[in-house]
């Protein structure tokens, strides 16, 4: 094989394209040569947008108005003859750029490898064993096989398709699905719209089943054409991001006028004008917190990271807020509140029920405490049969990745294997047909040779099947079915979902075409029950999702009764539960429904027989009435509501790619529990960037107004610029990184939902900011003044006890963070180990600036005296005292509650 890509494969024939990449359509490749050609071509995926160089975020770190202000100050402080000053500022400059781009970097190299967790797998069939591979390792020659709701993952030349459609819109525009087909098209040139015998890289089966060889990979395919000449797009920032940046970009202005009335009160108090606009620039740097995008940056990266090792791959940034705020759960039931591990438990014949056990591997069938032998129950034997023909399941050699397809498909096929029937029964019944599952009939039928004419087996959802059969099998052979018949097969199939099983109704008919309407005359066999069996975290997931304000309903195509059961164990609700038929919400229209319909919808605890169409209508429904919304999903027509949700929840094992490519998040273990631990990092998340912003800004706030104040009142100027530098750089960024890396409250999950649409410092917030900076102001302005005509020390080291007591405080507000409530020294904060690092580091910097000569000169920290260590010690506990006396008195409660509400 020399080619990589069959150019104009539509214009040949199946078994042309198969010999000239030397391939067999029945057994595919062997593992030898896919392996062979993997390591000539490479792997099958288009080249990715080129990752963001570890040079292009270093000098992101030097584009922003803060970067200039201080470069600005450092020049100034160098034309002046201050060179000692310039060059700290330029070494405060480098540090933070080096800062904000080790964390950068971190959280980059992050995200790109939460990506490569999502890779798509692909079932192909190589040495006649279909099987799951990871699509990277497609190459030209392999077999693939396609069912709706899969992602094309390579470019195919159809040779099978069985009501195949596609939607193309990604490469035609077009968003009506083509139907596929296998005869071979006209000569080049053909428009890729035009090319029915074909499947292309990036498109979605919606419909049918099909397989087709690959004919091109990678780069080489029709998408990879387009995507060699596209220009890739910047990203755009999420809500959080563009909140973070707005706040930014108001406390520079902010802190350019502040800059500016203490330059003007400096100069009217006589202070010189040099010394004035250096002080300025510093203010103006100090009260603008520029670690804020380098915290929130790596808070989510972190915290994606988290999600991600607790099986939660998020797929935007903005959902990280929007989970936070989740109010309702849209959750279906099978593989996320059950196991998905069904197990055929016992069949429904006319004859009575026969109940399916296991021993030593085989299937033991019980009816009236007798065992029965299939071969010789001609009932059993044919719902065995119907079973394992209509089908699409592999369950190869047991093993993990061998094992492909439904689960109550593969149910069925070991029931059939435990017989030692299956391969017998293929080989006997050679199918030469399907119809794949029809939404609208709710069933599926294979066409298969018997004898001179043709056997359909049919198998599908209980009422659909029943209605459309006109004779049952019993043991005296084929009988009329009237509708008291059907009745009684109806009340079989409720009892038996009442008790949480799952059931298919296995139907025959003949025919003397391979291509006659499957519902012609169709025999009712049976029906079959499954156990699946709920998740035993479930209960307990679903109490903590309530006691976090968030409600959950169950979404499912199941029969009413198994939903009820599945719901009363999962603890969603109680026997008083409202259950609504799913066929209620197809017939409901929101331009015509009055209140009490809505109402009643929206009250509802269960949605039996929910169709994909019903769950969109269902998302918008809980919208309109204010509620955020996520919603699980695993269907290709499952995407539309996905999308729509404001939290869009695919399934990683059983979901299609479809699902997943609509979703917000993935699960990659399909489990409800996955999404409740989300929810809680996302509200942890949320919760630290708020702290530390409240940190951040309250700090920041205290150094303008110590400078403003005294410089107002006609005091010395109370800190240096180098001071407030040092002082900016040292407990802005270290406290902050560990408050965004806290685990959270332990609580959090039993607080209400926020708003969406509260900003990130609401009012109640900027009046805590306000009291917490004021206070640290107060405290550094009495200890300066104290310093200065209480103890009667030079300005020199009054100016020093100003700026240890500014410093410590600053670093005990740390704990003014705490959550309200909580213990007072066993809480979120003091539990947080980085906070304890990061302060341990701080009081290091900060002795180091106090007793290292070459530091304290440079920064003008002369000795204060043991009375003046002893003051600025004292007085820095103050703003400490003060913040926890707000967390703890009725009116600080008030104020607190107010901030925490949301949190």
């Amino acid at each position: 094989m020399t080619e990589q890509r069959i150019e104009s494969a539509f214009a040949r024939s199946e078994r042309s394209v198969a010999e000239r990449l030397d391939t067999d359509i029945d057994r595919g490749l062997d593992d030898a040569e896919a392996a062979r050609r993997l390591r000539i071509w490479g792997p099958n995926q288009l080249h990715r947008q080129a990752t963001r160089s570890a040079l292009s975020i270093l000098l992101g770190q030097f584009r922003s108005i803060i970067v200039w202000l201080l470069g600005a100050a450092a020049v100034f402080s160098i034309v002046i003859g201050d060179v000692a000053e310039g060059a700290a500022i330029f070494a405060v400059l480098i540090i933070n750029g080096a800062i904000g781009f080790f964390t950068e970097l971190r959280a980059a190299r992050s995200m790109e490898a939460l990506l490569r967790i999502a890779d798509v797998r692909t079932r192909v069939r190589r040495s006649g064993i279909v099987r799951s591979v990871d699509a990277h390792d497609l190459v030209p020659g392999d077999i693939v096989v396609l069912e709706a709701g899969d992602i094309v993952t390579a470019d195919l030349r159809l040779c099978k398709a069985f009501n195949l459609q596609s939607d193309e819109s990604i490469l035609t525009g077009e968003s009506v699905p083509v139907a596929k087909q296998t005869e071979t098209l006209g000569s080049d040139p053909m428009p890729v719209g035009d090319r029915t015998n074909m499947a292309f890289k990036g498109t979605a089966i919606t419909r049918g089943a099909g397989e087709g060889i690959v004919v091109a990979t990678g780069m080489h395919t029709e998408i990879g054409l387009i995507s060699a000449m596209a220009q890739a797009a910047e990203g755009e920032a999420s809500p959080l991001e563009r909140r973070l940046n707005r706040l930014g970009q108001r406390m520079v202005w902010l802190a350019l006028l502040l800059a500016a009335l203490t330059i003007g009160a400096g100069v009217l108090r006589g202070h010189d004008l040099t010394e004035m606009i250096q002080t300025g620039v510093a203010l103006a740097v100090a009260a603008v917190p520029e670690g804020l995008p380098v915290v929130a940056t790596l808070c989510l990266a972190r915290g994606m990271w988290r999600m991600a090792a607790r099986n939660a791959l998020i797929t935007q940034l903005s959902s990280v807020e929007t989970l936070g705020a989740t109010t309702i759960v849209l959750t279906d039931k099978t593989g996320t509140l059950t196991e998905n591990r069904m197990t055929a438990v016992r069949y429904l014949l006319a004859e009575g029920d026969i109940e399916i056990e296991r021993q030593d591997d085989q299937a033991v069938f019980m009816l009236d405490q007798r065992r029965l032998d299939p071969g010789e129950h001609g009932a059993l034997a044919c719902a065995v049969t119907i079973g394992a023909l209509c089908n699409n399941a592999e369950l190869g050699d047991g093993s993990d990745d061998s094992v492909s397809g439904d689960p109550m498909e593969t149910a069925l096929l070991a029931v059939a294997e435990a017989t030692g029937d299956r391969a017998s029964l293929r080989d006997r019944y050679e199918r030469v047909h399907q119809h794949p599952f029809d939404s609208d009939r709710k069933s599926m039928t294979t066409v298969h040779r018997d004898g001179t004419g043709y056997l359909f087996a049919v198998k599908g959802a209980p009422e659909a099947v029943i209605a459309a059969c006109n004779t049952v099998l019993t043991a005296d052979g084929a009988q009329a079915l009237d509708d008291e018949g059907r009745r009684v097969w109806t009340d079989r199939n409720s009892a038996a979902a009442a008790d949480g099983l799952r059931l298919l109704a296995l139907a025959k008919g003949q025919g003397d075409t391979p291509f006659a309407d499957p519902f012609g005359e169709l025999m009712l066999v049976g029906m079959v029950c499954f156990i699946d069996p709920l998740r035993a975290d479930v209960p307990s997931a679903i109490e903590s999702s309530l006691a976090a304000g968030v409600r959950v309903v169950m979404l499912t195509g199941d029969h009413a009764g198994t939903a009820s059961k599945i719901a009363l164990d999962a603890r969603i609700a109680d026997e008083r539960m409202i259950v609504i038929d799913g066929r209620e919400l197809e017939l409901f229209d929101p331009e015509t429904a009055s209140s009490r319909e809505k109402q009643r919808l929206l009250t509802g605890d269960v949605f039996a027989r929910v169709s994909p169409e019903a769950k969109l209508k269902l998302a918008a429904l809980y919208q309109d009435a204010g509620q955020v919304v996520a919603m699980t999903g695993d269907g290709v027509n499952d995407a539309p509501a996905l999308k729509k949700a404001d939290i869009g929840i695919a399934m990683g094992r059983r979901g299609t790619d479809v699902a997943r490519e609509a979703a917000d998040m993935v699960l990659k273990d399909d489990a409800f529990e996955t999404i409740i631990a989300a929810m809680h990092q996302g509200r942890v998340i949320f919760d630290n960037i708020r702290k530390f912003v409240v940190y951040l800004l309250s700090c920041n706030v205290s150094e303008v107004l110590v400078v403003g104040l005294a410089v107002g009142a006609g005091l010395p100027v109370p800190l240096l610029p180098l001071q407030i530098l040092f002082l900016n750089l040292i407990t802005d960024v270290f406290p902050a990184f560990a408050l965004g890396f806290g685990r959270g409250d332990e609580d959090i999950m039993r607080q209400p939902p926020r708003d969406p649409k509260e900003p990130i410092v609401d009012r109640p917030r900027w009046t805590l900011i306000g009291l917490l900076g004021g206070a640290i102001t107060c405290a550094t302005l009495a200890s300066f003044a104290l310093a200065l005509f209480w103890m009667r020390l030079e300005p020199g080291p009054a100016v020093t006890v100003a700026f240890l007591t500014l410093a410590l405080a600053q670093l005990w507000n740390v704990f003014n963070m705490r959550t309200r409530g909580s213990s007072l020294l066993l809480n979120d904060v003091t539990g947080n180990g980085y906070v304890w690092g990061a302060l341990a580091l701080c009081l290091c910097l900060i002795g180091a600036a106090l007793w290292l000569p070459w530091l304290s000169n440079l920064l003008g920290l002369p000795w204060p005296g043991l009375q003046g260590l002893a003051l600025s010690a004292a007085m820095s506990f103050v703003p400490l005292a003060f913040g926890q006396l707000l967390l703890a008195i009725p009116s600080g409660a008030r104020l607190t509650k107010a901030a925490d509400a949301s949190a």
